[in-house]
């Protein structure tokens, strides 16, 4: 019955957060669990009760404050003086935009917001479709949460004790750059623009000394914040109230694009967007209680190790699992229900944890993609203004490149762990 009210709820549209907490709420006032609906919100409130959690809606309130701050254009601009000259010049600036981008927001939907409303229009006045365009902007926000600083890394650090916070972002930094390079191969075999064309947008670019002066502030951002974290001087959370510091004096003082009267408007949306995710971290939290107490991870870690004969196996199941939950699930709230049922099972079978944490949160950004769920195809289609069937339909060249580059990190383990392990993390 618990199942089906769970179930029921998603299928009505109720938010994830509010369909586990109803599941919960049917289950404790209906089982034999000791002190009943309590446990719901007293386990609610042990999932928030964490200093670390603070670093996620202060990394959300920087990225709004870059947002805001025109440093999107500077970003592009100085992506544009790197590899804008090549064949498919606009669609490479589009995906580097996207890695240097990652490392000021860490997250995928605010790196298709910002970079989409430029790009989108931009790549269709220059030859591009309206479509690809947005296709390959949801496709190159995937790399966000990947490069550090990322908001599922550290959510997935707290989920699994043990797990260095430096070391997945370290771990993150050759996969996000492998991912750019592939989609980077694909547009330039695939892309047909009159070479004219591209020479005419690069035409309309600011001069290069203009743009790479103008991006050395906010590449200086990801430097100090993950630099800080890497030497041991801070913590993530406070490397993050670093970030929204350094944002806000380059919005209100440097760029001046930030007026004090917007400054309510912005940590409104920042409260926002941060209690959309914390009230899933609440709600999952109680829910892996109710998993727990019945012992679902250790029955299901009992089957796995007596079913699975290898690890090859198991990361396969993995992969195939976590495409089809993203295809449902927000990556988040993926993240929280399954990592601590399957993180026990890959480290019993010889996984390293590192590996397997960057696996999880590279399969569950490409699920950002997938329909029917997909929050960067919602953003881009929002954008774009194509229609979701045309833009799913653009987008599989892409999700099949994505998925190409996890088979590679997942059989290739020193592709994710040579940094971490070169850097003694």
């Amino acid at each position: 019955m618990v199942y089906i009210v769970l179930i029921l709820g998603l299928l009505a549209g109720l938010p994830i957060a509010f369909a586990i907490v109803a599941a919960l709420s049917l289950f404790m006032a209906t089982g034999d669990a000791p002190y009943a609906l309590r446990i719901v919100a007293t386990e609610m409130f042990k999932g928030l009760n964490s200093y670390p959690l603070l670093a996620i809606p202060l990394f959300i309130l920087a990225g709004e404050l870059m947002n805001e701050s025109g440093i999107t254009g500077r970003i592009i601009a100085f992506a544009n003086v790197l590899v804008g000259r090549m064949r498919a010049g606009l669609a490479l600036v589009n995906i580097w935009a996207s890695v240097i981008f990652a490392g000021l927001s860490g997250s995928a939907v605010a790196d298709t917001s910002a970079i989409g409303r430029v790009f989108i229009p931009e790549m269709e006045k220059h030859g591009y479709d309206r479509a690809y365009a947005a296709a390959l902007t949801a496709a190159s926000s995937v790399i966000g949460p990947i490069i550090p600083p990322s908001i599922p890394v550290i959510i997935y650090a707290l989920i699994v004790t043990g797990v260095s916070v430096p070391a997945l972002f370290m771990a993150g930094v050759i996969p996000g750059i492998l991912l750019a390079i592939f989609l980077s191969a694909y547009v330039m075999m695939t892309v047909k623009i009159d070479r004219a064309t591209e020479l005419a947008a690069q035409a309309e670019a600011p001069p290069a000394r203009t743009a790479l002066l103008g991006g050395v502030l906010p590449l200086l951002m990801p430097v100090f914040v993950v630099g800080s974290i890497l030497l041991g001087i801070v913590t993530p959370t406070e490397a993050a109230s670093f970030a929204v510091a350094y944002a806000l004096v380059l919005g209100l003082f440097v760029y001046r694009k930030i007026a004090f009267s917007a400054l309510p408007r912005i940590f409104t949306d920042a409260m926002r967007d941060s209690a959309v995710i914390l009230i899933i971290i609440a709600s999952v939290s109680a829910a892996n209680w109710l998993l727990t107490y019945n012992r679902v991870p250790n029955m299901l870690t009992d089957w796995v190790l007596g079913n699975v004969d290898s690890k090859t196996t198991f990361l396969i199941a993995v992969i195939i699992l976590f495409l089809f939950v993203g295809l449902f699930l927000e990556g988040i709230a993926a993240m929280l229900v399954l990592v601590p049922i399957l993180h026990p099972i890959a480290v019993s079978l010889g996984v390293d944890p590192v590996h397997f944490g960057i696996l999880v949160i590279f399969n569950l950004m490409i699920g950002l993609i997938t329909p029917p769920l997909g929050l960067c195809l919602f953003v881009a289609e929002g954008i774009a203004g194509v229609g979701m069937a045309r833009l799913t339909r653009a987008i599989l060249p892409f999700f099949a490149v994505e998925v190409l580059v996890l088979l590679i990190l997942t059989f290739v383990p020193e592709t994710v762990i040579w940094l971490p392990r070169v850097l003694g993390y």
